[in-house]
């Protein structure tokens, strides 16, 4: 039974297809009951869709499997902090459990810059645990941002 760190990897592994696609290298799984369920990587410049993060992505592919838009047994793997748009997304589909590998300080709004998936004004709040593969999601990001300079 794979553990936080092989379901990182896998979603580190859709970040690295974002950047081959030049897109910025986020990738996303999402997994129940130890199956993955979904997995995606940022698309926003390929479809020109400001929403087409891969946390998003992943959401919309899984409640399309579930048949349900109730995600309440999910644990959902990305590799950077979610954005506000993102963390509301993950309330709003009842996601369980939020893994993620790097902070994002400037955007990061689920202990960052705010902690929406913990607000305890919301109707749904979930488990988060941070900073798995950090290091390795760190420099894809580093990387692609250098070479873009």
């Amino acid at each position: 039974m794979p553990g936080d760190a092989a379901w990182m990897q896998r979603a580190i592994q859709q970040a690295e297809i974002a950047r081959s696609l030049h897109e910025v290298p986020i990738g996303a799984v999402i997994v129940c009951t130890n199956e993955l369920y979904a997995e995606a990587h940022n698309l926003t410049r390929s479809n020109s869709d400001p929403t087409a993060h891969a946390e998003l992505l992943a959401i919309r592919e899984a409640a399309r499997r579930q048949g349900d838009w109730r995600l309440t047994d999910a644990t959902l793997y990305v590799t950077l902090e979610p954005c506000a748009m993102c963390a509301g997304a993950m309330v709003l589909a009842r996601i369980e459990r939020l893994v993620f590998a790097s902070a994002d300080p400037k955007a990061g709004m689920c202990g960052s810059l705010g902690n929406l998936v913990q607000d305890a004004r919301l109707n749904h709040r979930m488990q988060i645990t941070s900073g798995v593969l950090a290091d390795e999601a760190a420099e894809l990001l580093r990387s692609f941002f250098r070479e873009r300079r």
